[in-house]
């Protein structure tokens, strides 16, 4: 008991690793791949990093904040609320959120589908399903370790990453450097 509390806590703070996860084999091999074959079955655009680049990389007017989270990674649970205010906020400010599940392809329809609707998530959920970590992580920020959560904010002209947890002040005051 004392050692699950001691992992928990040492979790909590140093956030969640995804790097060092094990590689999943996929019982749902059927969704690997493009949006199209996942988006029919679980209702959730599934990539893979090729795919998402497309995300990652718009020459648009809007600023994008993309977080990579997962439904087993508590300091991505715990700031999930701030990324659903300032979606809400949005439309008034020319901004959009995108939150990118890293959840392994066997917690899709049991954890993940279920934690979306019971939380109400309203903003733009996908799926990364890409097992070639080692490759897409640093093709996202050269300095991430892996661990989530990880927020990248960009817009045409600026471009910032974040290991690290955000409170509602803390992204909203990285928003304002972005207009």
């Amino acid at each position: 008991m004392i050692r699950s509390l001691l992992f928990l806590s040492i979790l909590v703070l140093t956030g969640c690793n995804f790097k060092d996860r094990k590689k999943a084999t996929s019982e749902n091999s059927e969704f690997i791949g493009t949006e199209f074959a996942a988006t029919d079955s679980l209702g959730i655009p599934v990539y893979n990093f090729d795919d998402l680049e497309t995300l990652l990389n718009r020459k648009d007017d809007k600023i994008y904040i993309i977080n990579f989270w997962a439904t087993w990674c508590a300091p991505c649970i715990k700031e999930l609320p701030y990324f659903e205010k300032i979606n809400r906020q949005g439309e008034d400010n020319n901004w959009k959120v995108i939150l990118v599940s890293l959840d392994m392809p066997s917690m899709w329809k049991s954890k993940l589908i279920p934690f979306i609707r019971n939380k109400g998530l309203q903003s733009e959920v996908v799926i990364l399903d890409d097992p070639d970590q080692n490759s897409w992580i640093p093709k996202i920020d050269k300095s991430w370790s892996g661990a989530i959560p990880a927020t990248l904010i960009y817009n045409r002209t600026k471009r910032k990453f974040y290991e690290q947890t955000f409170t509602y002040e803390m992204l909203n005051k990285e928003l304002r450097e972005f207009k």
